[in-house]
């Protein structure tokens, strides 16, 4: 089995489109979280809520004709590929266009001002908004097939639409394609873009947060006075790399993928079970040939629902013990649905090269029926020595994903 290195990372976030500005705001305990007053012609959406990407716009050396296949959506996830790849040193490099570069992204939809333009036409019997690109912007993979084709990529693409294990699953089966000798080298990850209707899904759930005039004080993951999940978007992509591949280029490598599990519970399509999220946490540690011992530190979903964060938490708990470090950025960011998976992930590397974890935000009182471990909290986060650290993440389905990343030194 190859090993796989991870050599390029980016994203774009509410919080910033590079990891200093990311990490600036995470140490100020600045939230990403906003007031929607655009939203008030939804009477019947109860929040207000959400985390956006202030200001995003498509690179000006983008051109016309690349931009109309592209929602926001596949926008930022195309914009979080190129500088992944520039980060990689592979951008325009001829050593992508070979075959040896694929791609596996998804989001939990494509972008939704084409659903809208397509639901009007078979409401009001009108195609007003429609053209030929129309269902390109709108499809599934449309992050995976933008990416694929704006950088002129001929490996092969996995779509993961799979709503909030879109990244991790992007991540996770990518990392497969390269372990087995299939190909050498993917972009990988996942991306969302804000929309009025993910968040009614929650709001019709009763499951988001009412505060709508206190933003910054919520979501709560964990948190016995959590009130619900606030939804944000962004998008988030890594280069995967085959480990000699990436050496015999001269890459610098962030760091290595050594487990990746991913099951289902088999029950219900929204109400969690700690027992196989534990199940998923197990087969990463098989895979990467780890005990529960060697893993200094869980990035938890942290969705700030109630079944969510009191399952999640009990499966941690039952696997680690009370004295693992967990935090989530979704207290930061919102629920950024198929982007959170990868977001996270990045996340979890960077606080793992520089030895500094970021607390989950206004976490004040740990829910007495979340499981016992030791939940890193508030802005001055912690400072720890890990080599290995877990993404966790579970999306509507029963779809559960862990991700263990180790130390490259």
């Amino acid at each position: 089995m190859k090993r796989v290195v991870i050599t390029g990372m980016a994203g774009i976030t509410s919080l910033g489109q590079d990891w200093t500005s990311i990490e600036q705001n995470f140490r100020a305990g600045q939230s990403g979280i906003r007031h929607m007053p655009v939203w008030d012609r939804y009477t019947e959406l109860n929040t207000r809520l959400a985390g956006p990407v202030p200001d995003f716009a498509p690179p000006a050396h983008w051109t016309r004709k690349q931009l109309r296949s592209m929602g926001p959506v596949s926008q930022m996830a195309v914009r979080a590929a190129e500088l992944a790849l520039q980060d990689a040193g592979l951008l325009d490099s001829p050593l992508i266009l070979d075959g040896r570069m694929g791609v596996a992204c998804g989001s939990s939809t494509g972008s939704t001002e084409d659903v809208k333009n397509f639901a009007n036409m078979l409401i009001n019997n009108v195609s007003d908004g429609i053209n030929a690109n129309s269902y390109v912007r709108m499809m599934p993979h449309t992050t995976a097939a933008n990416i694929g084709i704006f950088f002129g990529l001929t490996g092969r693409v996995i779509p993961t639409s799979s709503a909030c294990t879109s990244g991790s699953q992007g991540i996770g089966y990518a990392y497969e394609a390269i372990q087995s000798g299939r190909i050498p080298m993917m972009l990988a990850g996942g991306a969302e873009e804000l929309c009025p209707s993910e968040a009614m899904v929650f709001d019709s759930l009763y499951a988001t947060s009412l505060k709508n005039d206190a933003p910054g004080t919520t979501p709560r993951p964990y948190d016995q006075a959590r009130d619900g999940l606030v939804i944000g978007e962004g998008a988030g992509i890594m280069v995967l790399e085959e480990l000699e591949h990436a050496l015999a280029r001269g890459a610098v490598i962030h760091a290595e993928i050594v487990g990746f599990g991913s099951n289902s519970d088999g029950t219900h399509v929204t109400r969690p079970e700690a027992k196989t999220m534990r199940i998923a946490m197990e087969l990463a540690l098989a895979d990467a040939g780890l005990s529960p011992q060697d893993i200094g530190y869980v990035n938890g979903h942290g969705t700030a629902t109630e079944q969510g964060d009191i399952a999640e938490t009990q499966a941690t708990s039952s696997l680690f013990g009370p004295n693992m470090p967990i935090s989530t950025q979704k207290s930061y960011l919102g629920h950024t649905l198929g982007a959170c998976g990868a977001l996270e992930s990045w996340f979890s590397i960077e606080m793992m090269k520089r030895d500094w974890y970021a607390g989950t935000l206004n976490l004040d009182e740990v829910d007495p029926r979340c499981g016992e471990l030791d939940y890193v909290r508030g802005k001055e986060g912690r400072s720890m020595h890990n080599r290995f650290v877990m993404n966790n993440n579970f999306a509507f389905g029963g779809i559960n994903t862990s991700l263990i990343f180790g130390r490259w030194e």
